[in-house]
């Protein structure tokens, strides 16, 4: 299995261009070692859009789903720096999901992904899975590494701070992502099987993007 654990932790945002060099800064010097470093965690990867939007995204891989809702890591969001509580108050546009890693197949990462954000029909979730089962062979791709499907929880995937009975229509989505060797790649199987009338019949198309990555980092790195 390429991703490291059953949970993901999903995370992409705006930044206003005048705080953009210290949001950069954080991320680097002290907000990825520190959820990392969080009982459970395993990873973490972060990526600036190609084509896409929001323009950053940051996946946080974690051993079982339950770390994304143990104590330790909402003992971490209760009590967040202060150089965390001023970034996070600059975010724009913000998206957050809790997912379970349902689908990972091939081997290892690469260095451009594909994103696509699915809303299951209320009933299709089954046949959207069996659907995309079918099309997850990156060994049939050229230049495809891996591929993933990750399931929202929807009472998880919310902003910090939101409300439980807080209206959420997008946080139930699924979220596809496709690692590559390059863009071409990329484009061909989203084309193929994610985009306008390829999209599966049993899902609404919401939104797709390419990413660069930018840096990961690994328990390891910093045990």
């Amino acid at each position: 299995m390429p991703l490291a654990g059953k949970g993901m932790l999903l995370t992409s945002m705006d930044i206003d261009a005048a705080h953009e060099a210290d949001f950069n800064r954080w991320y680097d010097r002290e907000h990825l070692e520190e959820r990392v470093a969080i009982d459970g965690f395993l990873e973490a990867r972060r990526y600036v859009a190609r084509n896409g939007s929001p323009k950053y995204l940051c996946l946080y891989s974690t051993k079982t789903f339950d770390v994304l809702d143990s104590e330790a890591y909402r003992a971490k969001l209760a009590h967040q720096t202060e150089w965390s509580k001023a970034t996070m108050a600059r975010f724009e546009n913000m998206i957050r999901g809790v997912a379970r890693i349902t689908i990972s197949r091939g081997t290892g990462r690469g260095a451009v992904l594909g994103i696509v954000r699915l809303r299951p029909q209320q009933g299709g979730e089954s046949k959207l899975r069996a659907t995309i089962d079918r099309n997850f062979d990156p060994a049939a791709h050229d230049g495809i590494i891996s591929m993933h499907l990750l399931e929202n929880d929807p009472k998880l995937s919310k902003p910090i701070g939101a409300a439980a009975d807080a209206s959420s229509p997008g946080a139930g989505d699924w979220f596809v992502l496709i690692d590559g060797t390059n863009v071409s790649a990329i484009t061909t199987m989203m084309a193929a099987h994610f985009t306008g009338t390829t999209t599966p019949p049993s899902a609404e198309l919401i939104s797709s993007g390419i990413y660069d990555l930018m840096w990961d980092l690994a328990k390891s790195d910093i045990a």
